[in-house]
């Protein structure tokens, strides 16, 4: 007569141990890795922002610079004093700070002069002018060099834009 085995109906313990072990690795492997994707997300958000503040500034100084009467001569090429009424005169100011890593905006009026904050995390900036030939009080463009930083100062991107004085051509 023939004996009949039971067949197991189920998992043994120590296949289910195994499984969670294998299920537990993988599923620690996924958090990891969308982790980073997030901060890596959050990171480069951040950037995009401060450079679309970046560009709209870059836009308002060359659109300045473009429509000027002149621009006046600073020794100092972290700022940018503009002439809107050909009189001589500064009437707006594009100023860096590199302590407070702040962009500002001067304008002058009435003998008054209000500062407003145009861009902020900037790592670097310089204007960089170019005179008109054979008359050394006459600028004829005026390069714009800026680095910007995300908040954190860890990634950092440049930005540049030039812009002619039409008056002076």
């Amino acid at each position: 007569m023939k004996t009949l085995r039971s067949v197991p109906n189920g998992f043994t313990m120590i296949e289910v141990l195994i499984s969670m072990t294998i299920l537990a690795v993988l599923m620690a492997a996924v958090a990891v890795a969308f982790d980073a994707s997030m901060k890596n997300y959050k990171d480069n958000e951040g950037l995009a922002k401060q450079m679309n503040i970046a560009r709209a500034a870059l836009l308002r100084i060359t659109n300045d610079i473009r429509t000027a009467r002149g621009i006046v001569a600073d020794a100092d090429n972290t700022q940018c004093s503009i002439d809107k009424n050909g009189d001589g005169e500064a009437d707006i100011t594009y100023r860096f700070d590199g302590n407070q890593k702040v962009l500002y905006l001067d304008v002058y009026s009435a003998g008054s002069t209000s500062s407003y904050v145009l861009c902020k995390n900037i790592a670097g900036m310089t204007f960089t002018r170019a005179m008109v030939p054979g008359q050394p009080t006459l600028v004829r463009n005026v390069r714009i060099t800026m680095t910007i930083t995300d908040d954190a100062g860890q990634m950092a991107k440049k930005l540049v834009a030039a812009a002619v004085v039409r008056r002076n051509l």
